[in-house]
C-alpha cells in the first residue's frame, strides 16, 4: 500500500468565496451567488472554445452564454460587453444590485493558431439609490469589488480578486469545479520579461523607444530582458502575474488613446496586478483612478512588476519635462 498522501481537503472556488463571505458578517451572500453565475458562464464558454468553432461564431456564443448566465442569477442590474455597442439594462424581476463589465472572448483573432484566449470581467455594486444605469459603470476601476479572468487552453484557469489578494483556480473537469491551485499570487518586484507589440515600434514616442531599448541593450553587467508577446491579453498578463516583468500597450501615432478598452480590459487586469503587489499606469498616472467617459473608452496601459513599471515612469517623466 502506498504511503503517498491523498489530498482530501479540496478547496473549490465556491468554497473559497463562501469562506471569505463568512469573514464579513454584513455580507448578504448575493455576491457569492453572482460569482457562481460567473463560474458557470466561463465554464460553458470555455467548453465552447475547446470545441473549436469558427471565430465569429465563438465570439457570439461566448457573449450570449455569459449574458444569459449573469441575467438568470437575478443579481445583475447592468452589463457591459465588448461585443455590444450599448450597455444592457436587466429587466425588472431579474434585476439585482451589481454591474458586470466583460470581454467575453479576449484574443479571439488568435484562435486558429491555438493561442490561449479567455474572458475578462469586473464587478461593481450599483450606486446607492440607483436601480441600474450606465452611470453605475462609468466609475474608476478602484471602485470595482471583484476583478478576474478565465483563460482557456489545455486547461481552464480562473484568476480572481475580491479585493483581498489574488488567487488562481483550475477547472477540474471530473467534478466540474474550479479548484484552488495558486493561492495568494504575488508578482515579483522585478522581472526579466517584457511584453509589447514591437511591430508598432515605428509609431512609438521617444519615451517608449528609450525604455524598451534600455531593456534590450542594458549597460554592462546587466542582462537584457527576454521578449514574450502572445497577442492575447489574458495570456500575456497571466504570464506577467506569475513571472513578473512588464506588459504594455502604449498609445502611439496610430492609436493616440491606446488600443485596449479601459472598462473591461485595462481595469480588471490593473486591479489584479495591484492586488498581487504590482503596478498599473497609463503613462500619466494610476489606471484605476481614471473615470471613463464612455463604456468603450480606450487607454494606454503599462502593468506588471512594481520596479519595472517605475523604471518606465522615470523615463516617461524625463521626456514629459522636455
Amino acid at each position: 500500500m502506498s504511503d503517498e498522501k491523498v489530498t482530501t481537503d479540496i478547496i473549490t472556488l465556491s468554497r473559497h468565496v463562501l469562506d471569505e463571505q463568512r469573514k464579513h458578517k454584513e455580507a448578504s451572500g448575493e455576491l457569492t451567488l453572482l460569482l457562481n453565475a460567473v463560474q458557470l458562464g466561463v465554464g460553458l464558454a470555455g467548453a465552447s472554445n475547446v470545441q473549436g468553432e469558427e471565430q465569429k461564431k465563438l465570439d457570439v456564443i461566448s457573449n450570449e452564454i455569459f449574458i444569459n448566465a449573469l441575467r438568470s442569477s437575478g443579481r445583475v442590474a447592468v452589463m457591459v460587453s465588448e461585443e455590444d455597442e450599448q450597455a444592457i439594462i436587466v429587466e425588472d424581476g431579474l434585476r439585482g444590485r451589481y454591474c458586470v463589465v466583460f470581454d467575453p472572448l479576449d484574443g479571439s483573432s488568435n484562435i486558429d493558431a491555438g493561442v490561449n484566449v479567455g474572458t475578462i470581467f469586473g464587478i461593481y455594486r450599483t450606486r446607492p439609490g440607483s436601480n441600474g444605469t450606465v452611470e453605475d459603470v462609468l466609475r474608476p476601476g478602484k471602485e470595482m469589488v471583484v476583478a478576474g479572468y478565465c483563460m482557456y487552453g489545455s486547461s481552464a484557469n480562473m484568476v480572481l480578486s475580491l479585493g483581498n489578494g489574488v488567487n488562481g483556480y483550475t477547472l477540474d473537469n471530473a467534478i466540474g469545479e474550479f479548484i484552488l491551485t495558486h493561492p495568494n499570487i504575488r508578482i515579483p518586484s522585478r522581472g526579466k520579461i517584457y511584453s509589447v507589440n514591437e511591430g508598432n515600434a515605428m509609431y512609438w514616442d521617444e519615451a517608449c523607444t528609450e525604455y524598451f531599448n534600455s531593456l534590450k541593450f542594458p549597460p554592462p553587467g546587466k542582462n537584457p530582458y527576454s521578449a514574450r508577446y502572445i497577442g492575447s491579453m489574458v495570456a500575456d498578463v497571466h504570464r506577467t502575474l506569475l513571472y513578473g516583468g512588464i506588459f504594455a500597450y502604449p498609445a502611439d501615432k496610430k492609436s493616440k488613446n491606446g488600443k485596449l478598452r479601459l472598462l473591461y480590459e485595462c481595469f480588471p487586469m490593473a486591479y489584479l496586478v495591484e492586488q498581487a503587489g504590482g503596478k498599473a499606469v497609463n503613462g500619466s498616472g494610476r489606471i484605476l483612478d481614471i473615470v471613463p467617459d464612455q463604456i468603450h473608452a480606450r487607454a494606454p496601459i503599462f502593468l506588471g512588476s512594481n520596479d519595472d513599471v517605475e523604471d518606465w515612469e522615470k523615463i516617461n517623466e524625463k521626456f514629459a519635462k522636455k
